[in-house]
This record gives C-alpha cells, structure tokens and sequence, in this order.
C-alpha cells in the first residue's frame, strides 16, 4: 500500500481525503503525524491555485516525499466572489468557523433567497520531488442558506445548499458529501495518477 502526504492539519480534511483515497489503496498521512517541525508555509498566492502549490511543493522539498495539497474555499455571487481565498479566516486571522459563518450571514442579510449562488472550490496540487507539479479545480454549485442547518461536515457546510437539494451540506452523511463536493470532483481530475501511485 503506497503512502500520501496531505499537507494540512485540519481535520476535517484528512478525513474526507482518507475516505477518498481508500479506494486508491492509499494511506493517508497529514502534517499532524509527523514528529519533526514543518515549516511554516506562507500562502501568498492570489488563487486558490497557487497556494495549492505552494503548500504542495513546500512540504514535498522538505520530506522528498509525494504530497498533495487543496487550498479550498467558498465563492458567493453577491459578495463578489468572497470570501475566496480568505474563506478560513474571513473574520479574523484566527480560523473560526462560527465566526466565519456569521460573517457571511450577517452580509446576506439583505439578499433574496434566489441571488444567494455561490459554489464551493477546490485546487488540488500534487508535487513530487524533481517533477513538475501540477494542479486541477473542482467545484460545487449551490447557494447560501437562510440560516444555517445541519451537524455534520465543517467550515462553510451548514450554509450551503447543493444545486438540486434542499438540505445544507452539513445536514449530508459524510459519504453523501464525498459523492458530490468540490473536493470529489478535484480528485477526480488527478485519478489516473493516484491509479498509477497505488
């Protein structure tokens, strides 16, 4: 069974890539299972693109090893596309997706049910050792909820309804979710090479 860095330490994440990939006969391993020091990685970029690949290719120079990494978010229409990029920290620089929620809910309080579109986006990048990386986009289309609903997922899930469902993404099962989100869609489009990897 082949091994896989992911390079976050959000939980939430790491089981929805471990879900994934079991498929793959891949075992997953996060930044929280590493015992020496990772470096900081300063997400600079100005897509979720390009911090993809930088945390990608940060962590890959530093333990030689394959990793893969997501920079993700939530683009909402009447924001004009925010929160983006900034989706993890949209009320403050301290990641709080209680505060985050609100934030957006107290922004759309004013718009109608039927201009609330927005999508969920996922950049994936896989970075090997002496390879080109290289990096592809999944997305899920929906739109913001009146309120929040739902127990299940993270982030922005409680608010977010899927195009062709009335329930919020945290009101989904976990597998529901993988079947559908932004991140199922991005692995899909780096399979060959997870075939090839497992």
């Amino acid at each position: 069974m082949k091994e896989l860095v992911i390079a976050t330490k959000n939980k939430g994440k790491v089981d929805e890539f471990k879900e994934m990939f079991a498929k793959y006969h891949i075992t997953v391993k996060s930044l929280m299972d590493f015992d020496q020091k990772v470096a900081d990685i300063i997400e600079d970029g100005d897509t979720f693109e390009e911090n993809a690949i930088i945390k990608a290719e940060t962590i890959a120079e530093q333990f030689q090893i394959p990793v893969v990494a997501d920079d993700s978010g939530l683009e909402i229409d009447a924001l004009n596309g925010a929160p983006g990029i900034y989706s993890a920290r949209y009320a403050g620089e301290k990641k709080d997706d209680f505060k985050n929620v609100e934030k957006v809910m107290n922004e759309l309080s004013n718009v109608p049910e039927q201009d609330r579109t927005a999508r969920f986006v996922c950049a994936v990048a896989v970075a090997r050792p002496g390879q080109k990386t290289f990096v592809e986009r999944g997305t899920c289309e929906g739109r913001i909820s009146m309120a929040p609903a739902g127990d299940n997922g993270f982030g922005y899930d409680p608010i977010f309804i899927p195009s062709g469902s009335d329930r919020t993404m945290a009101e989904y099962t976990s597998d529901e979710k993988n079947s559908i989100s932004h991140r199922k869609h991005a692995i899909l489009k780096i399979e060959q090479w997870l075939q090839d990897l497992s």
